[in-house]
């Protein structure tokens, strides 16, 4: 049937395949085959190819070996990706499918087609090649580059990112953060995740400590974006993360080295006038529990914590017979006093701080309904640092004592901030300092006595 089919039938030729029939015994040799195998091969016609070799158009001897001994076992091979040799003497791509025919007791032969896959196989070439190139990019790339699916798990890594976990990536691809990570640190960016995946919006720049497998901590600043397939469908997330370790620890160093400066002023202020310098600390210490009721971060916390410790320097250079003066100031005198300000940012405007601390200490007696000085800023013109100043500020300075005057108490001060509120200052604030006021049994919640 196959020779009267392959002979007598031209269809067999427009096939777009090469089709076969090859005897293995008793003989040799192509029994027939159609014209688009001689095509596929290099030859002109059917006729060239009907007394070639099987076993000598196999470009490698181990295809040849692997190609035999499965149909031998199997009875049949499909879909065999092998080169074969063209009439050129250049390999060809082809996919061999055959089985394995046997007739009466000595006449063997296979039956089978030829496609040629050279085509698939460029594309494949070209593809691996770009894989290669691209894992060689991502892999010389000295931050963490990471792929991860809808569910969040690993499918990709870097080189640096295998090193920094110090595993081979078979052991990082297909687990998840909290393999690796702390619950409550793997939640966070579980959530981050999360996050890039159901909004579609990256999140960029993102700076974060971790800790690492080993317990060592180190200071990442991370970026995160949504993958997409062809239909702009969302299919997982890219991250990319980059530590900051080293740079965070000289800039931790250089901030030490600033507050110890600021520190020497301090304790300057606090040998010439001792009552502006508690003033400051108890200050400090009140907008650094406002702002954390707030639920700002420990970078931020740290700039407030430094503003209400500086926010007075500035008084340094007014005549102490003017701050402590008995009874009512003087237009004079209070244009002085009020020069503080001034005098304080001039002093710190050129040491370079992660966070505007001149200006949150200019405006700290800035009220948001435009009453305060130097520039009678209103509402958001003030920074929130500043608005937490102002009210920490009043809150210290009603319930201490002065030479010039005793103190006013807590009650007065509450009673100032609650008139006030909406007005001179910010409600949110007010509120929080009250409620810390009562959360303390009424009391004052910045002295060593409500610490202890």
């Amino acid at each position: 049937m196959w020779d009267t089919f392959y002979l007598n039938t031209s269809t067999t030729d427009n096939l777009g395949i090469g089709l076969f029939k090859y005897g293995l015994s008793p003989e040799v040799r192509f029994i027939t085959t159609n014209s688009t195998l001689a095509q596929i091969l290099g030859y002109s016609s059917k006729e060239e190819i009907i007394w070639l070799k099987l076993d000598n158009l196999f470009f490698k001897n181990e295809d040849k070996d692997r190609f035999y001994e499965i149909v031998r076992s199997q009875g049949k091979v499909n879909f065999f990706e092998v080169m074969l040799r063209s009439k050129s003497e250049d390999p060809i791509w082809v996919a061999i499918t055959a089985s394995l025919v046997k007739e009466g007791w000595n006449k063997e032969y296979l039956e089978g087609i030829v496609e040629d896959i050279s085509n698939h196989k460029k594309m494949e070439e070209e593809l691996s090649l770009e894989r290669d190139y691209m894992q060689g990019l991502l892999d010389h790339i000295p931050d963490a580059i990471y792929f991860k699916d809808l569910k969040n798990r690993i499918i990709k890594v870097n080189k640096f990112y295998a090193e920094g976990m110090k595993l081979p990536q078979g052991q990082i691809v297909g687990k998840s953060d909290f393999d690796f990570f702390p619950k409550e640190q793997a939640e966070k960016m579980f959530a981050d995740d999360n996050y890039v995946l159901t909004t579609g919006k990256p999140i960029i720049g993102k700076i974060e400590r971790t800790i690492l497998p080993n317990g060592s901590w180190n200071q990442v600043i991370t970026t995160k974006i949504p993958m997409y397939d062809k239909e702009g469908k969302v299919i997982g997330t890219m991250g990319v993360t980059r530590d900051m370790t080293v740079y965070a620890n000289l800039e931790r160093e250089r901030m030490s080295m600033l507050i110890n400066t600021l520190d020497v002023l301090g304790r300057a202020l606090e040998q010439r006038d001792p009552y502006t310098f508690s003033h400051t600390r108890n200050v400090a210490t009140i907008a650094e529990k406002i702002a954390r009721t707030l639920g700002w971060d420990e970078n931020r916390l740290l700039g407030m914590r430094l503003a209400g410790e500086l926010h007075d320097l500035g008084k340094i250079s007014i005549p102490l017979d003017i701050l402590n003066k008995p009874g009512r100031l003087s237009d004079l005198e209070y244009g002085l006093v009020q020069e503080h300000v001034q005098n304080c940012y001039n002093l710190i405007k050129d040491m370079a701080f992660p966070f505007p601390l001149a200006d949150i200490v200019y405006q700290h007696h800035e009220r948001i309904d435009g009453s305060g000085y130097p520039n009678r800023l209103k509402d958001d013109k003030i920074l929130p640092e500043a608005r937490i100043l102002a009210v920490s500020d009043v809150l210290e300075s009603m319930t201490s004592f002065r030479p010039y005057r005793e103190a006013l108490g807590l009650d007065m001060a509450q009673a100032e901030l609650k008139d006030g509120s909406g007005s001179r200052y910010e409600p949110r604030i007010v509120e929080a300092a009250i409620k810390l006021i009562q959360e303390n049994g009424g009391k004052e919640f910045w002295t060593d006595a409500s610490t202890q």
